[in-house]
């Protein structure tokens, strides 16, 4: 099984210094690329330099909301340079944020910034995977009015309504998913992953962020390693049992074809 981490952040200060052991063990894992994304103009030289190392890096050059208020007068000037000379760079990461951290910045600026690299990336038929909070309607105008996007728009940690799906698959959307689901009511989660057609779902980790805090007897192992305290194995061992005998759920997510993606079996690759 070959897999695509479809947005995560590995130039992050966070993990920067552990980007090559990740990529080399992603890598033997099965996983053929990472889109890595940048979120202002002080981590773009990063994200470039990442890229032109790793051929298993695609690099991705963006203003993310929260760092609109810290853009340069030339930033956007500077985006396009990038995009010149990095002709396999996509769009990213970009958006638009409503969220507790968001309502810290203005919204029309973050529509002014968010618009003018939406644009840019129709203009150089490039994919876009955007940030969303609490603005799926602003998002979902502002698409609807640029137009379709054939070369794709990644809708991040996609957390929206199900309603919303068909409207944003008719301008190329796909829905990317991560660790943010967890949290997620069962019934809306449910709903909207089934209104997502099958081939538009996208699986990312958004490394170092969007993994959910579990306690220890709710984590799966996949391999045993002899290095570890046997104990958590037991922890694990129990957990998944209690889900084998009482959730149809898992049952049914293990019935699918081994060579899905979505496959339970897969999904510890990304």
């Amino acid at each position: 099984m070959k897999l695509f981490d479809a947005h995560c952040h590995l130039q992050d200060p966070r993990i920067l210094n552990k980007a090559p052991k990740l990529i080399s063990t992603a890598l033997d894992s099965g996983l053929l690329n990472f889109a890595v994304n940048g979120v202002s103009e002080k981590d773009w030289h990063l994200v470039k330099e990442m890229g032109d190392k790793y051929p298993s890096v695609i690099p991705c050059f963006g203003v993310h909301p929260w760092y609109v208020p810290h853009r340069s007068p030339n930033w956007f000037t500077t985006l396009k340079e990038f995009f010149e000379t990095t002709p396999s760079a996509a769009v990213g990461e970009i958006g638009l944020d409503k969220g507790s951290k968001g309502r810290e910045i203005d919204f029309n600026d973050q529509i002014e910034v968010f618009r003018q690299q939406l644009e840019l990336a129709k203009e150089l038929k490039k994919p876009a995977s955007v940030h969303c909070v609490r603005a799926f309607g602003d998002l979902l105008h502002i698409v609807k009015d640029i137009g379709s996007f054939p070369d794709g728009l990644l809708l991040h940690s996609y957390l929206g309504s199900a309603e919303m799906v068909p409207e944003f698959v008719k301008s190329g959307a796909y829905f990317s998913l991560s660790g943010y689901i967890m949290p997620m009511k069962v019934q809306k989660a449910k709903k909207m992953l089934k209104t997502i057609p099958l081939e538009r779902i996208l699986l990312e980790s958004d490394a170092p962020d969007a993994l959910p805090h579990l306690e220890l007897s709710s984590l799966f192992l996949v391999d045993e390693d002899p290095s570890l305290p046997q104990e958590i194995f037991a922890h694990g061992r129990t957990a998944a049992s209690n889900v084998s005998t009482s959730s149809d759920t898992s049952r049914d997510a293990y019935s699918l074809p081994k060579d899905m993606l979505n496959h339970p079996a897969n999904i510890h690759n990304v």
